[in-house]
């Protein structure tokens, strides 16, 4: 069965990651496009390092080309951006990026791009659910195509966009007030795909890199390719020991990112959206709202009000993040995952770029990335957020979903509720500017409660009394 989450269609290999599934939505992709008269231009298919993931591409071309679909092949490991401005640039009605991004090595999956180069909103992914569905049912026999004759009839094209997509990142940044600061940078792809780029762009721009964890490995060195606080403990050392001005992370696919500071703190996906968004409105002088999701820091929302802007809350996927970004024409839009994205850039996740905007802000300013931080919470306050995750049995979701969504049960709160939300789960928000959201992930078999209070005490206290609610 073929089901997206809020992160394209992620199953366990050789479990329901399995070729005649990937030979599925391949071609539920194809009858999409052949359906909407959209066949002309083709489609463009990246993948990662990921175990079977070329492979997997290399499956879903041959299916293409069974529909008489030209497909563009990225002939080698490459970053989901990437695929995402290809797709954005040349006008193609889809494309398709074989990753499960930054979940454990027994996952891989597929992420399904639009024409604009944005991930596919729930009116297209449900539209392919359904085409796979009627096939499964009806039993049709799915056309492929021999790889080599596909090559030789032209269905089947190798390409390697790496240096169109860099030089257009390079356009976007300041590359001479990078190339005086002469930054130290320590990089950690994660055995992931940002090895080449990245560390191109900043050989590029004259800084100083050295990285670990750049080699292959489909294992990702035992972790998950998910640049958190606990995976990126080597690349704080590294920082720490050897004076580096920043260390930078990226997940499998190098569309999220994690970033340690000068001074050695880890820092989380929503420090560097409000870092971004304010080096933007400060000293860019910029203008344009901000949208974030709803589970993301309300920081955001004090910095748009400090200059004159608003802030724009969403569910959780990033497809909703680039469809209020259009709509509004935001500025920037990120979640608290770990992904963000930046007006006149693509329509997606991009760590790399976003790397790069980190590297020009400390270029730029001439400050450290710390000394930034401690102006905006002077300036704004602090705000603390608290994060849980809880596995589950199939059935304990049926009743946490009941409680939750149906009877809309809330457990004792002792702060003064002003509203309460069922966008994306369940999310209290208090009058003294906190809140708390109960949700379920659509990722992994997971609960998510995450809350932001004015002290510690009080987010830790609001997620353990959902916790308890809950039985977890």
């Amino acid at each position: 069965m073929i089901a997206f989450g809020t992160g394209g269609w992620r199953a366990v290999i050789g479990d329901d990651f399995i070729r005649s599934n990937i030979e599925l939505l391949a071609a539920s992709v194809a009858e999409l496009m052949q359906w909407e008269k959209k066949t002309d231009k083709g489609i463009i298919i990246g993948y990662d390092r990921r175990f079977l993931s070329k492979e997997t591409m290399q499956w879903c071309g041959q299916v293409f080309a069974g529909y008489g679909i030209t497909a563009y092949l990225v002939n080698k490991a490459a970053p989901t951006p990437l695929v995402m401005y290809y797709c954005m640039v040349h006008g193609m009605p889809y494309g398709m990026m074989v990753t499960a991004s930054h979940n454990p090595a027994i996952y891989n999956g597929i992420k399904v791009f639009m024409e604009d180069g944005r991930d596919a909103d729930v009116e297209v992914t449900g539209k392919l659910e359904s085409i796979a569905a009627g096939i499964e049912k009806e039993g049709k026999s799915i056309p492929k195509m021999d790889y080599e004759e596909a090559k030789e009839k032209g269905l089947i094209q190798e390409i390697y966009p790496l240096n169109e997509y860099l030089d257009a990142v390079l356009e976007k940044l300041d590359t001479q007030a990078i190339r005086n600061a002469r930054l130290k940078v320590a990089m950690d792809p994660m055995y992931g795909v940002s090895e080449i780029p990245l560390k191109t762009l900043l050989m590029t721009t004259r800084c100083d890199v050295e990285s670990i964890h750049d080699t292959h490995d489909t294992l990702f060195g035992g972790k998950m390719p998910a640049p958190n606080e606990e995976t990126l403990l080597p690349l704080q050392t590294k920082v720490m020991e050897y004076g580096f001005d920043i260390g930078i992370a990226t997940d499998g696919d190098a569309d999220r990112l994690g970033v340690i500071d000068d001074k050695g703190r880890y820092l989380t996906p929503n420090d560097i959206l409000v870092l971004l968004y304010y080096y933007f409105v400060k000293y860019r002088g910029l203008h344009g709202p901000v949208v974030r999701n709803v589970a993301t820091t309300h920081l955001l929302d004090r910095i748009a009000a400090e200059f004159g802007e608003k802030c724009y809350e969403v569910p959780v996927g990033f497809k909703y993040i680039s469809s209020k970004m259009t709509e509004v024409d935001a500025l920037i839009g990120g979640e608290s995952s770990g992904g963000l994205t930046v007006r006149g850039h693509i329509n997606g996740k991009d760590g790399i770029y976003a790397a790069m905007l980190l590297i020009e802000m400390m270029a730029v300013t001439g400050r450290k990335i710390s000394e930034i931080y401690e102006e905006i919470e002077g300036k704004l306050g602090p705000i603390i957020m608290e994060e849980r995750a809880f596995r589950f049995a199939t059935e304990k979701k049926t009743e946490m979903n009941r409680l939750l969504m149906e009877e809309k049960a809330l457990p004792d709160l002792p702060w003064d509720i002003d509203r309460v939300s069922y966008l994306d789960g369940v999310k209290v928000y208090f009058r003294n500017g906190g809140w708390v959201i109960a949700r379920f992930s659509g990722t992994e078999p997971l609960i998510r409660v995450f809350s932001e209070m004015p002290t510690r005490e009080a987010a830790v206290d609001v997620c353990a009394r959902f916790e308890t609610f809950l039985g977890l």
